[in-house]
């Protein structure tokens, strides 16, 4: 069963159940619907209620801290407990777009940090064009404290990934590695360790190949986990299983969901 470890279910607003049904129809069995702001969290709960096989984050992406600069940590805390609410964030550093709000992202990824410890949820990390910061305070957090995390749909260097590995992490690739151009990302995802490796769409963006330059949607999953497999000299079925029984490890509270079910179901 592939999972869509990373999308956003919200961007597709009246043609949902199309949209699953075409993933199902390509062996999606799961899929999580990333939080990009706290405050919109009764939209991510409701996707996830109204679908098998769909769970929720909570959390605010970084190029929307400076719209919640003052979520408090309890504020994430209060939807934590609900049995489709399996992780952290999106929360993380984006130099690319929102350099002018580093101060404010960080201080708002920290709380993420700290909600992830108090719950023992996997932190959803986004990190783009933001390493060094990236690498010291996740080494500088991790020991504070141990928590959970991983670095989604990764485009950074080796040496954020050798760090994130080193402290445990995990990591997802997306659509991105199967670009022409994502050479050293290739050669990255194949030093990653076989039972830290994820993979995602991050839907409605970065459609891979074949479809590069259209919407994404969960679906496309399908291509992302054959060039991975290709990458690391698996068969397809192989790397469907090995990625799905680590979304299972570090996610795991889908376990404990009883009625959390499959797009198929």
């Amino acid at each position: 069963m592939l999972v869509d470890s990373h999308c956003h279910l919200d961007y597709f607003s009246g043609e949902l159940d199309n949209v699953l049904a075409r993933a199902a129809a390509a062996g999606v069995g799961q899929v999580v619907t990333i939080s990009t702001r706290v405050r919109e969290a009764a939209t991510y709960r409701a996707i996830a209620e109204a679908h098998p096989g769909v769970f929720f984050s909570i959390g605010t992406h970084p190029m929307q801290a400076k719209e919640e600069p003052d979520v408090q940590l309890e504020e994430i805390l209060a939807h934590t407990g609900h049995p489709r609410c399996i992780a952290i964030g999106e929360a993380g550093l984006d130099y690319f777009y929102e350099r002018e709000s580093a101060e404010i992202q960080r201080a708002v990824f920290l709380r993420h940090i700290e909600a992830a410890r108090i719950t023992g949820l996997p932190l959803v990390i986004h990190s783009r064009n933001a390493d060094d910061d990236m690498i010291a305070i996740l080494t500088d957090e991790m020991a504070k404290g141990r928590f959970t995390a991983v670095l989604h749909c990764f485009t950074s260097g080796p040496a954020l990934a050798e760090t994130g590995l080193k402290l445990g992490l995990y990591v997802s690739f997306s659509g991105v590695i199967t670009f022409k151009k994502s050479a050293e990302l290739r050669a990255i995802a194949a030093s990653v360790p076989l039972d830290r490796l994820l993979v995602e769409t991050d839907a409605p963006y970065l459609a891979p190949e074949p479809h590069r330059g259209k919407r994404n949607e969960p679906a496309f999953v399908a291509h992302t986990a054959k060039v991975l497999a290709d990458v690391r000299g698996l068969g397809e079925l192989a790397l469907v299983r090995q990625t799905g029984e680590n979304f299972r490890r570090l996610f795991s509270k889908v376990g404990q969901d009883r009625l959390a079910g499959s797009l198929a179901a």
